[in-house]
């Protein structure tokens, strides 16, 4: 391209404003590399010609083979693919190929290394940050390769006061292009402005500009722009500039000169539309080559955007499963719950018949309103939750009755059931064993949110209904022997670990597997302390306490197989007696925080428990004689079958069912007696 290459766009008209030096008609003509790698603005209201000047030039580079893009806001420009092999781009279906963003780079590189022309047409864009952002691309993409090529190109922007605004507000769009205006020239990157109010837009951009082509302007506001640019007289005449007629100052020549632009000759899409039918002109085609190098890259895209839906989707398949297994996960904890509540609701009511007697009805377990002095609880009782135990509780005591009822018919011996009962649950201890020689192998369990293993000691209602009605069977001919046995029978049956791991909860009263776990000689963790647990736990020897603790439940049992008829020295007594096969002597009447002065020589033995056995359980004739000493009264057969009863009397007279108070006891032993009381 020869430097002083030029096209001729227009004439010199008469007027304000004229060349003195050529006559009207004399050609109008632009250096091309002016024009290619310059800076330029174009104004006027809408209908002065701005957008036909505007054509004009880019035909006469068309024509001469200088590739151009066009930004093209109104979808006005296509009109030049009537006789031009152009690209138009855009979101429109008229467009040849649909574009975004991601299609930026390989535009550029059509325009600057192909020399394709291209109209960037954003009219279509719904939204206009997509629009925007597709033209910020486009340009960093031209700036950046231009730093490179050198080449001469010319980027047409038109409603730029849009992208470079002059009242602020402008976005990484038009601050990419006031970088163009200021620094393309030196790479070769021109750009022209097009706008049909001067006053909006960046007074920045204008005056960086080589050349200027001002129109027919009419609000004051435009036309003192002119006045401050080009001068007073000029800004009274811009208004009176007839169509395509302008004002062309130009910095090559140092020159202001009036003008009459060229009618473009392709077909004028940006025309009023008039009353006659409107007829769309022949357009030419682009290389399918050009149209399938930009398709890969939109099926690129789609791909991309399917491969996102997709993962989408199954992110939220998979989020729902995960709700799904927390919800199972906390239906499973509250049935956990409910399994522990059913096993203490039926061992609070379960009383086995005594010695052919017929049972009574339970006291219902302590509810948090049982102490309200009317004893109303809220809602209907007939209604109350605690109805589908009860049910459960009526059909083990008939099964119970019926039993009892059978076996005075046949003459066997209960005893030797009771027996056959605790073998049972020895049996089930030995299956406990196996899962904990199960769990060792396995490693530790998994935990929960909550810190407990998840699969830890798993409890079923038919556990805890198995267990409960096991424990009755054993109590059935309600003697202190059967219960003694029967608790002693699973004791003995546990591991020894487990066994410590019991000997600490009686110490501690209520305590979590883990700290059990350490205290009876085994590791921290979690896995073995679980495993070691779920002995104790399934014998029913320790309780659920909440949150992850557990309490030392052997005299509850006691209680509650006598359904809360013995007092505390009786309670306490049985369970001495129980607790003989696992407790050091000296722990059976102090805690291990006791004075070592307090606890020595106090240790029980085995004759001190079985003459405490039979005192409570009014057996004995010894135990009738004592009774009756105490009442001051002979001894008598009588005496001997209430000697249960007489001693209880007894007891409540004398205040001797009161806990050992003693203030001679040491601090230790007086904190396990009022908890004892407790």
């Amino acid at each position: 391209m020869s430097e002083e290459e030029a096209i001729h766009v227009a004439d010199v008209s008469e007027g304000i404003g004229g060349d003195a030096t050529a006559e009207p008609g004399s050609p109008v003509e632009l250096p091309v590399v002016d024009v290619l790698t310059g800076r330029s603005f174009i104004t006027g209201k809408s209908g002065s010609g701005k957008s036909n000047t505007a054509s004009v030039v880019i035909e006469n580079l068309l024509s001469n083979g200088f590739p151009v893009m066009i930004v093209d806001t109104d979808g006005e420009y296509y009109g030049l693919k009537e006789e031009y092999e152009i690209l138009h781009a855009g979101a429109d279906d008229e467009c040849d190929i649909v574009v975004s963003p991601e299609h930026a780079e390989k535009l550029a590189t059509l325009a600057l290394e192909q020399n394709v022309p291209i109209i960037l047409d954003v009219s279509g864009y719904l939204e206009e940050e997509t629009a925007n952002e597709l033209l910020l691309e486009v340009v960093k993409q031209l700036f950046a390769k231009e730093k490179r090529m050198k080449k001469p190109f010319l980027l047409v922007i038109e409603e730029c006061h849009e992208y470079i605004p002059e009242g602020g507000g402008m976005d990484e769009t038009g601050k990419m292009l006031i970088k163009v205006g200021k620094r393309g020239r030196k790479h070769g990157l021109g750009i022209v402005g097009i706008s049909q109010r001067p006053a909006d837009v960046k007074k920045d951009f204008i005056t960086q500009c080589d050349w200027l082509c001002w129109h027919r302007l009419t609000w004051d506001n435009d036309t003192k722009v002119v006045g401050r640019i080009l001068g007073s007289k000029y800004a009274s005449a811009v208004e009176d500039l007839g169509d395509g007629e302008a004002f062309l100052m130009t910095d090559w020549d140092e020159s202001i000169r009036r003008i009459q632009f060229h009618r473009k000759e392709t077909f004028d899409a940006g025309a009023t539309p008039g009353l006659d039918d409107f007829e769309r002109p022949e357009l030419k085609s682009v290389s399918s080559d050009l149209v399938g190098e930009l398709e890969s890259i939109s099926d690129e895209k789609e791909r991309r955007e399917s491969e996102i839906a997709d993962l989408k989707q199954e992110l939220e398949k998979k989020d729902r499963r995960i709700a799904d297994l927390e919800r199972e996960l906390e239906e499973a904890r509250d049935l956990s719950d409910m399994a522990d509540q059913f096993a203490q609701a039926l061992l609070g009511k379960a009383e086995a018949p005594y010695r052919g007697g017929g049972g009574r009805a339970a006291r219902m377990p302590e509810r948090p309103d049982a102490g309200r002095p009317d004893g109303a609880r809220d809602g209907d009782d007939a209604e109350s939750g605690d109805q589908s135990v009860l049910k459960s509780y009526d059909e083990a005591v008939a099964a119970t009755e019926e039993r009892a009822q059978e076996a005075d018919e046949s003459g066997t011996d209960p005893a030797a059931e009771s027996g056959a009962s605790a073998a049972d649950g020895g049996a089930e201890i030995d299956e406990s064993d196996a899962d904990a020689a199960d769990a060792d192998a396995a490693g530790p369990a998994p935990e929960s949110e909550s810190g407990t293993p998840d699969d830890v000691d798993p409890v079923t209602r038919d556990d805890v209904a198995e267990s409960a009605l096991r424990f009755d069977d054993a109590i059935e001919l309600g003697t202190r022997e059967a219960v003694i046995e029967e608790l002693r029978s699973r004791i003995e049956a546990l591991p020894e670990l487990s066994r410590g791991m019991l000997r600490h909860y009686r110490r501690e009263g209520a305590s979590d597997p883990v700290a059990a776990h350490i205290d009876a000689g085994g590791d921290g963790d979690s896995g073995h302390a679980y495993s070691r647990h779920r002995p104790i736990r399934r014998a029913g020897l320790i309780r659920h306490a909440g949150r992850g603790s557990y309490a030392y439940a052997v005299p509850d049992l006691v209680r509650e197989a006598y359904a809360d008829r013995l007092d505390e020295d009786q309670v306490d007594e049985i369970v001495r007696a129980v607790e003989r096969v696992f407790v050091p002597p000296a722990e059976l009447h102090y805690p291990l925080d006791a004075d070592p002065a307090d606890v020595e020589g106090e240790a029980g033995t085995e004759a001190d428990d079985r003459t405490a056995l039979e005192g409570a359980d009014g057996a004995t004739t010894e135990g009738d004689e004592a009774a009756a000493e105490r009442e001051g009264n002979s001894a008598s057969a009588e005496a001997g079958e209430s000697a249960e009863a007489g001693e209880s009397a007894e007891a409540g007279e004398t205040g001797e069912a009161e806990p050992p108070t003693d203030p001679g006891l040491s601090d230790a032993a007086r904190r396990f007696a009022e908890r004892s009381e407790r």
